[in-house]
């Protein structure tokens, strides 16, 4: 798996600073469909039928659900890990992605919101935690807003219990410290170091999620399930209002038409040339695409708008000075 080139604005070593790994860029049924394999059409799909002959690792079309590891490295040395959602192949992405990049942990815990794709794996979040029958031992910092708070502490109540009930047996789980954030970029909060300003964005227009705005030396959002920008978030990322970003990393689900919840490859692009950032990178994506022949497609798109954009890929990972 190869690394791209990295985003630096100072003088960090590639390899000995901060960096992107992208733990997933899938859907939330992710890549393959299981519906591909287990009815193919005829012909089969191509980019599903792949992952029958090619190991998931060196099969760029082979996608998790979406997540981000930010490999932060402050100005004293020291890496501190910080992972956007955990999802349902939350514990899939950790033995194929951690093991390859040699991440040791997760010291902070930020969720976009409450979907299945995004916090389904939290009970798992105990398996890069060190061992405690007894649970004695320092919780994990996780960052979401009320409403998330509300929802996972209905459907996870044993990760969110401060202390047992009488009688009740100590079993071992995840030890999280939970900390609700605001849905507003003017008030920004800082996990193990790195600042982030929350963005708000319409994932529906019953629903709000938020994206992440973060970095000093090379500014980075992260959009991954948004299907409009109020007009406030779009200024603050933009060209034309509080100035350019680095990288846009923004969903795009399917390659054609429009959806309801989620922003397609047409509306992206569309996006992509009202922000104007230096380089995008899609996530989110179905089967609709694949990598190769559709990152041929975004390449003559690049060199025609100026305006850099790529399919990411699971374990991609991007050196960048933040």
């Amino acid at each position: 798996m190869e690394n791209q080139k990295p985003l630096q604005n100072g003088n960090n070593v590639a390899g000995d600073g901060s960096a992107l790994i992208f733990l997933g860029t899938g859907c939330s049924s992710a890549v393959p469909n299981a519906m591909c394999l287990i009815q193919p059409s005829d012909p089969p799909c191509h980019v599903c039928s792949q992952s029958l002959s090619i190991p998931p690792e060196h099969n760029p079309n082979y996608r998790c659900n979406t997540s981000l590891l930010i490999d932060y490295c402050s100005t004293n040395g020291m890496h501190n890990y910080i992972i956007i959602d955990v999802g349902k192949t939350f514990k899939e992405q950790v033995l194929r992605w951690f093991t390859f990049h040699k991440i040791p942990r997760i010291d902070s815990i930020v969720l976009t919101h409450e979907h299945a794709d995004a916090v389904l794996g939290l009970d798992d979040i105990r398996v890069v935690q060190p061992h405690s029958p007894t649970n004695d031992i320092d919780p994990t910092a996780i960052y979401l807003t009320q409403y998330a708070m509300d929802s996972v502490a209905s459907r996870f109540p044993y990760l969110v219990q401060k202390k047992l009930r009488e009688g009740q047996e100590v079993r071992r789980v995840a030890q999280l410290d939970w900390r609700v954030i605001e849905e507003d970029y003017d008030k920004p909060f800082v996990a193990s170091g790195l600042k982030f300003i929350p963005l708000p964005v319409m994932h529906g227009e019953d629903y709000i999620c938020l994206g992440f705005l973060f970095g000093e030396k090379s500014k980075v959002a992260y959009i991954s399930d948004v299907s409009r920008f109020p007009s406030n978030t779009e200024y603050v990322i933009s060209k034309s209002g509080r100035g350019q970003l680095d990288l846009l990393i923004l969903d795009c689900l399917y390659k054609k038409g429009s959806h309801n919840v989620h922003l397609c490859l047409p509306q992206t692009l569309d996006a992509l040339k009202r922000i104007c950032p230096k380089r995008a990178l899609l996530i989110g994506m179905t089967h609709d695409f694949d990598q190769h022949k559709d990152n041929e497609v975004l390449m003559e798109w690049s060199e025609r708008e100026g305006i850099h954009v790529q399919l990411a890929r699971d374990g991609l990972k991007i050196p960048i000075d933040l």
